[in-house]
């Protein structure tokens, strides 16, 4: 393991460091482990008493609105914050005796950019080399990798906002982490970049590395996790997978738009699963002024109140009547 892992360091990232390699032979199989994890400032209960594990090579996507405690169960998990009360172990060992060893194997990207801005993209990288102690530090595939290929030298104060988070997600990745915490990593993103960074995130789960995913946007978190927990005031409402919860907590649907006679728009949402579902739809593409129709997961009542804050309508992709999830527009002759 040890041997694989250094040559894909060398071949990919130009890196040769022994010490960030010492121990991933025996690396298990739970990568995170949580256990009644208590964390609060003075009166204000942040975490209360959550659990969950995560695996080496899984996405878990970890969701909830703001104040929900999402950023201060990741600052426990990086070492940054000690739990009060639980039971936190990365890579099997204990976060408050073993901090330094394992914060040289993970990588931590939080949603407000920490780079300095008065050095190029290559200094950025190679100054955060040198911090984890890595030598014969090549930052020029780790910058081809984030398509910064061009710009190495060009200070980072020039880049856009895209550029600065492409950067920070090379960042992340200089001393080749087990685990990738990532806050937002692609909110308010131009689609170009927003799209290089889940190819990457994606590319490092195939490598073996788990991704510990906080964001409050429900289809962010559908595209991309294996599992997804939900976090509220402290506890974990739900843990699963993304496909189990819609199924558990919402109903598909479409929404159809239709242009009355009088000229008015009205609005219907068609359950689908349902017995003459089917029919109904063919009724409305052949009789109805139809405008627009759309696929979608809509959350029962009591979960749209608890997640009010997130994004919570998720367009997939159905494949009804070859629709999709693009929207039909349609006018009948």
């Amino acid at each position: 393991m040890r041997r694989v892992l250094a040559e894909f360091n060398q071949k990919h990232y130009g890196i040769f460091n022994t010490d960030v390699l010492e121990d991933r032979g025996n690396m298990s199989t739970k990568t995170i482990h949580v256990k009644d994890l208590e964390y609060h400032y003075g009166a204000t209960h942040a975490v209360q008493g959550i659990s969950f594990e995560v695996t080496e090579g899984e996405i878990l996507g970890f969701l909830g609105p703001n104040g929900a405690g999402k950023t201060t169960t990741v600052k426990v998990l990086t070492g940054l914050l000690p739990p009060l009360k639980g039971e936190v172990k990365i890579f099997g060992k204990e976060i408050t005796h073993n901090t330094k060893k394992i914060q040289a194997r993970i990588g931590v990207s939080f949603e407000k950019t920490n780079l300095y801005e008065q050095m190029t993209a290559e200094e950025n990288l190679k100054f955060f080399a040198r911090l984890f102690g890595i030598r014969r530090f090549n930052p020029f595939s780790l910058l081809k990798r984030v398509e910064l290929e061009g710009k190495e030298k060009d200070k980072v104060e020039t880049y856009s906002k895209g550029m600065k988070q492409r950067l920070m997600m090379a960042r992340t990745l200089v001393n080749t982490p087990d685990i990738l915490f990532l806050d937002e990593p692609t909110e308010g993103l131009d689609p170009v970049s927003a799209e290089t960074i889940r190819r990457i995130i994606l590319e490092e789960r195939e490598r073996g590395a788990t991704v510990f995913l906080t964001t409050h946007d429900m289809h962010e978190a559908d595209k991309l996790s294996d599992r997804v927990a939900f976090i509220n005031k402290g506890k974990i409402a739900a843990i699963d997978t993304p496909h189990n919860l819609k199924q558990a907590h919402g109903e598909y649907a479409l929404n159809v738009e239709i242009l009355e006679e009088d000229g008015t728009l009205q609005k219907k949402k068609l359950t689908l699963g349902q017995e003459g579902s089917a029919e109904e739809v063919k009724r409305m593409m052949e009789k109805e002024h139809v405008v627009t129709m759309h696929s979608a997961v809509h959350f029962d009542a009591g979960w749209a109140e608890l997640w009010k804050n997130c994004v919570l309508l998720l367009i997939i992709d159905l494949g009804l009547l070859a629709l999709g999830s693009f929207a039909l527009r349609r006018k009948l002759a």
